[in-house]
């Protein structure tokens, strides 16, 4: 079941492209690009978040050569930075930092936080195709490019703590991933992206699937370029199993563009599983049910009298006329679980052949 304090998220793109718009660019790919983002950036607006948390890598920019941890906390209250001419400026949400990195802490987590860290192109551009404003917002970096990177199960679990923390504290909040899909850049393989593979990440994450990216380890994310997607691991684990509303891919000649939106708000009941738990209210019917499932001399006595059968677990108004009438649909849709009823059919119909 989703977190409801995670209402929602995205995974962008972030090219530098987007802004320089050289003339190897594609204006109508950057278009569509940018057009699928405001429309996610509406929908997650529309949610009210109490927060944005924007995870995003660094480029061999700030942590590269200084120190390398795997995940840091911008706590500072302002986040400036500057790229292709412009300004960035986003509203730091400082204490609701400080609370998530206590809480990592408690959780077995140890995160790096700065004051000073600034918003390169990673986290400036789809923040700013988010049309994010003066919201609050959180940047998490997450350290892609220089081994040893975190594995993308322990992304995956930092994004889970995550909302556990956020949970703890009571603050709602969009996540928002930045990067990929693939791309080589500072190689030989930069205009060689592979579309194939990207193609084929995509599909289970349409349906929701988002724990396969668990199944990518980091060999496959550096042979097919997507080393980035250890941000979309940490996104993932905030989510949970959540299908997306919008799911776009716009390939180019040095990146695979792919933009993700989940923006429909979440719901206060979860699907009822196949087999679920004993509800306490079911309790005597269930052991009713138990016993002619696994003792013979249970079922024969339901059957001779069913009446005296419901009277031993002290069974009253609706419960009891299933189990008299033997109603298994309506035991099943009563909340039962349903291998009680098929073991007690089964058993049944094995002794009756006997005779």
């Amino acid at each position: 079941m989703s977190n409801p304090y995670i209402l929602g998220g995205a995974m962008l793109p972030h090219a530098p492209q987007f802004f320089t718009q050289p003339e190897t660019e594609d204006k109508a790919t950057i278009a569509e690009v940018q057009k699928v983002a405001k429309t996610i950036g509406d929908g997650l607006k529309a949610l009210k978040p109490d927060v944005w948390i924007v995870i995003g890598n660094d480029h061999a920019q700030q942590f590269f050569a200084n120190v390398a941890p795997p995940f840091t906390l911008h706590v500072g209250g302002v986040g400036r930075g500057q790229f292709a001419g412009r300004d960035f400026k986003f509203n730091i949400a400082s204490e609701i930092s400080f609370a998530l990195v206590k809480d990592f802490y408690r959780a077995g987590f140890d995160p790096a936080f700065t004051s000073t860290a600034e918003i390169d192109y990673a986290l400036g551009i789809p923040m700013t195709h988010l049309g994010i404003g003066d919201a609050p917002v959180l940047p998490i970096y997450v350290n892609a490019y220089l081994p040893p990177q975190p594995t993308m199960e322990r992304c995956y679990a930092f994004g889970q703590a995550l909302a556990r923390g956020l949970a703890s504290i009571g603050v709602r909040a969009v996540i928002v991933a930045s990067g990929g899909m693939s791309h080589f850049p500072g190689t030989d393989n930069y205009s060689n992206p592979a579309l194939a593979f990207d193609k084929s990440v995509l599909e289970p994450l349409k349906e929701g699937r988002l724990k396969t990216l668990l199944g990518y380890n980091e060999k496959t994310l550096d042979d097919t370029g997507n080393i980035e997607l250890r941000c979309w691991a940490v996104a993932a684990g905030a989510l949970g199993e959540r299908k997306p509303d919008i799911v776009q891919l716009n390939p180019s000649w040095h990146h695979n563009y792919a933009s993700l939106g989940w923006y429909t708000p979440v719901q206060g009941a979860a699907d009822l599983p196949h087999y679920p738990q004993i509800a306490p209210e079911l309790q005597a019917l269930t052991s009713a049910l138990f016993n002619m499932a696994n003792d013979r001399a249970s079922r024969d006595a339901h059957f001779a009298d069913p009446e005296g059968y419901a009277d031993r677990y002290h069974l009253e108004g609706a419960h009891r006329k299933l189990l008299i009438d033997f109603d298994a649909p309506g035991i099943v849709a009563a909340g039962v679980h349903p291998l009680l009823i098929f073991l007690v059919r089964m058993n049944v119909e094995r002794e009756r052949g006997k005779k």
